[in-house]
């Protein structure tokens, strides 16, 4: 739940300053999109390296959001690059899921 919290804060405030028609639709959305990739990811068990898993995830979760917005480059790069960070670090530091 950290991880997700974090990065689905910092992903709010990078996108703070950007003019939205519903601001506040647009920030619970990144914001919700980001969490569940920071949640999911040290809880699923996958047979690849963890950054991997995570860019895996961080890919899957943010291409709705991509497709719906047409950002895909920002929305997908964030999306991978925040999940490898997340699995690297959820594979070095959070042990094995119970799941």
């Amino acid at each position: 739940m950290l991880a997700g919290t974090v990065f689905g804060a910092l992903t709010v405030l990078s996108m703070l300053p950007l003019q939205f028609s519903d601001k506040t639709a647009a920030l619970l959305g990144a914001f919700l999109s980001r969490f569940v990739i920071g949640f999911l990811i040290p809880l699923c068990r996958m047979p690849m390296p963890a950054y991997a898993k995570g860019a895996l995830i961080g890919l899957l979760i943010s291409l709705p959001d991509a497709v719906i917005t047409k950002g895909y480059v920002p929305i997908i790069g964030i999306g991978v690059l925040g999940g490898m960070l997340i699995g690297w670090l959820s594979g070095r530091y959070a042990g094995k899921p119970d799941i």
